[in-house]
C-alpha cells in the first residue's frame, strides 16, 4: 500500500521514532483505542507511522461528510481489510469495486434484502430469539453477554441465509467455526502493520499465515461441504442467500458466481452477519444496564406495544414501532461502531477541504468512534450515552456505521431489524442489572466488542414498568444511517 501523499506533511502524534514510527505508543490488542487516544486533538486529518507505512485517518465529521461524496471518492481496502483477502478472497466485503465478482454478487444478492426477504426471515430470527430466551431462563447466575450474543446471531444468519444450523444452543463451547473466523479477523488486524516492510513483512505475513492456516482451513471445508449438500438437496431453501448464488443468474449478462467466489460470499456473510450484530446488540445492553431511566422508558416501549403477555413476540410490522429501541441501538453505534472505519479514496487527483492534495493511490481511513464524537456536531456531551440526543445538522453524514454509497453494508436493514427484534424481546421479559464495578472494556478483532461484560437477568411482568409510553402508529422514522425509511 504506498499511500505517500505525495510527501505531503500531515499533523501527527508526538513521540514518532526512527524506522519505528508510532509502533511503541500502539497496544497491539487495542490498536483502534490507541489510536483514538493518540489522535485526539491533532484536527480531522492525522497520519499514524507504523514501521515506516503511513496510515491517515480521518477524525472529523465535517471532513468524512467530504470523504462520503460518491462524485469524488469511493471505497478503498485499508491493509487490515487486505489482509483479510487471504480468508474471503473478493466477496462482498473485501473485493476491489472493479472487481467483476463485486458487481455480480451485488446485483444477484439485492433481492434477498428486500422487503418480502426480510418477511420471509423474521420467523427463522424469532427461533433463534426463543432459544436464547429458554438458556438465560435456565441460567443459574450471570450471563455472559457478547458469548451469547455471538451464538444468537451465528444461528440467525446461518439458518436465514444457508440453511445452516450450528447447534450454539445445544453446546456450552463455541462452535468451530467462531473460533475460525475470530482467528481470521485477529490475523488481519495483525497483518495490516506489515504491508509495507519489504522482507521481514512477508516472513511476518507468512508466519501469521502458517498459525491460522488449519482453523482457515477448517472454515473452507465447512462451507464448501454445505455448498455441496445444497447443490445435491437440488431446490431445498430456494429463495435464501445460498440458493440464490447456486442457481440464478444475472439477468442482463447471464454469468454466475463460481463455487470458490460462491464460497468466498458464505465466509464472508457467516464473518460480517453475525459479529457486527452480536457487538451491536453487546453494546446496546451495556448501555441499557447502566442507564436505569432509560431502561425504563425501553421496557415501557415494549410493554405498549406487546402488551401483558411476557412470552409475546413481535410480528415483523411491529419491529418499525419500537422507535426508542431504536433510538437506544443507534446511540450505542453511534458510541461503539462494531466495525470501526472504512477506507476511501479518491477516483481522481483531488484538493481536500484541508488543502491537502490525494491521488488515486492514497487512501484514508474513516475513525468512526472519532467521527462519531466529534463535539462540532454532537456537542460537548459527544462521549456520552444519550438515545435523546437531538440529530445534529449533518445527520447520517455523520453517522455512518455500516459504511458509505454503493459499497455500503448490503445488510444493513437485515442488522437493525434482527437487533431490534432481540431486544424488545429480551427487555419486555427480563430486568437488567450488571456489575457495578465493571468498567467497559473492548475487545478488537477487526470489529469491536465488549469484554467480559456479564448480566444478573431476572423475569419481570410486562407493564409494571411506570408511564408507559404509547406506541406510534405513523409512518417509520427515517434511518439515520442510510436517509431511508426505518423499516
Amino acid at each position: 500500500m504506498a499511500n505517500t501523499w505525495s510527501g505531503q506533511r500531515l499533523p501527527t502524534p508526538e513521540g514518532r521514532r526512527p524506522v519505528f514510527g508510532h509502533v511503541f505508543q500502539l497496544d497491539r490488542r487495542a490498536v483502534v483505542q490507541s489510536i483514538l487516544r493518540l489522535t485526539e486533538g491533532l484536527g480531522p486529518l492525522v497520519e499514524i507511522d507504523i514501521l515506516g507505512q503511513r496510515f491517515v485517518f480521518v477524525t472529523g465529521a465535517e471532513l468524512a461528510r467530504e470523504f462520503n461524496d460518491e462524485t469524488r471518492f469511493r471505497k478503498s481496502l485499508p491493509p487490515g481489510i487486505l489482509a483479510l483477502r487471504s480468508f474471503a478472497g473478493d466477496g462482498l466485503f473485501t473485493a476491489y469495486s472493479d472487481e467483476p465478482n463485486w458487481q455480480l454478487a451485488h446485483d444477484l444478492l439485492a433481492p434477498a434484502f428486500t422487503k418480502a426477504a426480510m418477511q420471509s426471515y423474521h420467523p427463522v430470527m424469532l427461533g433463534a430469539a426463543s432459544e436464547l430466551i429458554d438458556k438465560w431462563d435456565r441460567a443459574p447466575g450471570p450471563v455472559d453477554v457478547t458469548a451469547d450474543m455471538t451464538r444468537l446471531t451465528l444461528e440467525t444468519i446461518g439458518r436465514t441465509s444457508f440453511g445452516q444450523d450450528f447447534g450454539s444452543f445445544e453446546r456450552d463451547e463455541q462452535h468451530p467455526m467462531v473460533g475460525a473466523m475470530l482467528a481470521a479477523l485477529t490475523t488481519g488486524q495483525r497483518m495490516a502493520g506489515t504491508t509495507a516492510l519489504p522482507g521481514v513483512g512477508r516472513l511476518l505475513r507468512r508466519r501469521l499465515e502458517r498459525k491460522v492456516a488449519d482453523q482457515i482451513g477448517y472454515a473452507e471445508r465447512f462451507v464448501d461441504d454445505v455448498i455441496a449438500r445444497r447443490r445435491a438437496a437440488g431446490d431445498a431453501h430456494r429463495h435464501d442467500l445460498l440458493g440464490i448464488m447456486l442457481d440464478d443468474a444475472h439477468p442482463e449478462t447471464g454469468e454466475r458466481l463460481s463455487d470458490v467466489n460462491i464460497r468466498y460470499q458464505v465466509l464472508t456473510f457467516l464473518v460480517a452477519g453475525h459479529e457486527t450484530t452480536s457487538g451491536a446488540l453487546s453494546f446496546a445492553l451495556y448501555y441499557l444496564s447502566r442507564n436505569p431511566e432509560v431502561l425504563r422508558k425501553a421496557q415501557a416501549e415494549t410493554d405498549a406495544i406487546l402488551g401483558s403477555d411476557p412470552d409475546a413476540e413481535p410480528t415483523y410490522d411491529q419491529v418499525a414501532r419500537f422507535r426508542y429501541l431504536r433510538k437506544v441501538l443507534d446511540e450505542a453505534l453511534r458510541l461503539w461502531p462494531t466495525a470501526p472505519g472504512y477506507g476511501r479514496g479518491p477516483r481522481e487527483t483531488t484538493v481536500l477541504s484541508t488543502g491537502h492534495t490525494m491521488t488515486p493511490e492514497d487512501t484514508a481511513i474513516m475513525m468512526l468512534p472519532a467521527v462519531h464524537r466529534d463535539p462540532e456536531v454532537w456537542g460537548p456531551t459527544a462521549d456520552q450515552f444519550d438515545p435523546e440526543r437531538p440529530r445534529p445538522k449533518l445527520g447520517g453524514a455523520s453517522n455512518r456505521p455500516f459504511g458509505t454509497g454503493e459499497r455500503a453494508c448490503i445488510g444493513r436493514q437485515f442488522a437493525l431489524h434482527e437487533a431490534v427484534l432481540v431486544l424488545a424481546r429480551l427487555l419486555h421479559r427480563y430486568d437488567l442489572a450488571g456489575d457495578p464495578s465493571y468498567r467497559l472494556k473492548v475487545s478488537e478483532r477487526l470489529t469491536l466488542v465488549p469484554k467480559g461484560f456479564e448480566l444478573t437477568v431476572t423475569r419481570r411482568t410486562p407493564g409494571a414498568a411506570e408511564a408507559p409510553i404509547e406506541a406510534e402508529d405513523e409512518a417509520p422514522a427515517v434511518c439515520p444511517f442510510t436517509g431511508q425509511p426505518a423499516s
